[in-house]
C-alpha cells in the first residue's frame, strides 16, 4: 500500500479502537507510519481523511452487500414489487458484520453536521451513491423509467439507513422484515 492507503487504513483502525473524538492526527500518522504532513498532503485535513476513510468502508461493505441483494432479488424476472421483500429480509445479517463501521458512520454524521465544508462534501457523495444505486435498480428492473428507478434508490438508501441506525441503537431488537415491509407499502399504495 501506498501512503494514501496506509492513512485510509490508519483512521479507520483508529476510529474503531478510540472513537472520533479520541482520534487524533498523530494517532493516525503513527498509526500509517508516515508523517503529519502527509494528512494534508493526500486528504487536506484530517477531517476529509475520515470521511474518505469511513464513506469508502461503507460502500465497500454494506454498498456492496445491498447491491448483491437487489441483483439477486432481482433473478428469474422478478418485479420490482416481488424483489423488494427479499432485498430487505434478514438486512440486520449485513449490519451485524459491519457494527464497528456503523457505530463509526453514525459518529461521523454528527462530526460532519458540525463541519459545513464535511457537510458539503458528504452531500455531493450521498448524491453519488443513490445515483449508482439508481443505475442498478434500472439495470436490475429494465422496465422502470428513469425517474422510478431512482425513486426506488431513495427510498432504499433512506431504508438503508434508518435500518441501520435502528439496529445500532438496539441490535438484539426485531427489525421489520422485507415481507413486513412490502406489506405496509402495498397498503399505503392501496390507498392512493
Amino acid at each position: 500500500m501506498g501512503n494514501k492507503e496506509d492513512l485510509l487504513a490508519a483512521a479507520r483502525a483508529c476510529v474503531y479502537e478510540r472513537g472520533f473524538a479520541a482520534t487524533t492526527a498523530r494517532d493516525i500518522a503513527n498509526a500509517a507510519g508516515v508523517s503529519l504532513a502527509a494528512i494534508g498532503y493526500h486528504f487536506g485535513s484530517k477531517e476529509r481523511l475520515l470521511t474518505e476513510a469511513l464513506t469508502a468502508e461503507s460502500g465497500r461493505e454494506i454498498g456492496d452487500a445491498l447491491d448483491e441483494r437487489i441483483k439477486a432479488a432481482s433473478k428469474d424476472g422478478r418485479s420490482p414489487a416481488e424483489a423488494f421483500p427479499l432485498v430487505w429480509n434478514d438486512i440486520a445479517e449485513v449490519f451485524a458484520r459491519n457494527r464497528q463501521m456503523l457505530v463509526a458512520s453514525v459518529e461521523n454524521v454528527i462530526r460532519i453536521h458540525r463541519t459545513p465544508s464535511e457537510a458539503a462534501h458528504m452531500s455531493g457523495l450521498l448524491a453519488e451513491a443513490v445515483s449508482e444505486l439508481a443505475d442498478l435498480v434500472a439495470q436490475s428492473h429494465p422496465e422502470l423509467s428513469d425517474d422510478q428507478a431512482r425513486a426506488i434508490a431513495r427510498l432504499y438508501f433512506a431504508l438503508l439507513n434508518g435500518l441501520a441506525l435502528q439496529w445500532i441503537t438496539e441490535p438484539e431488537g426485531e427489525l421489520p422484515s422485507g415481507d413486513e415491509l412490502a406489506v405496509a407499502i402495498a397498503a399505503l399504495a392501496s390507498r392512493s
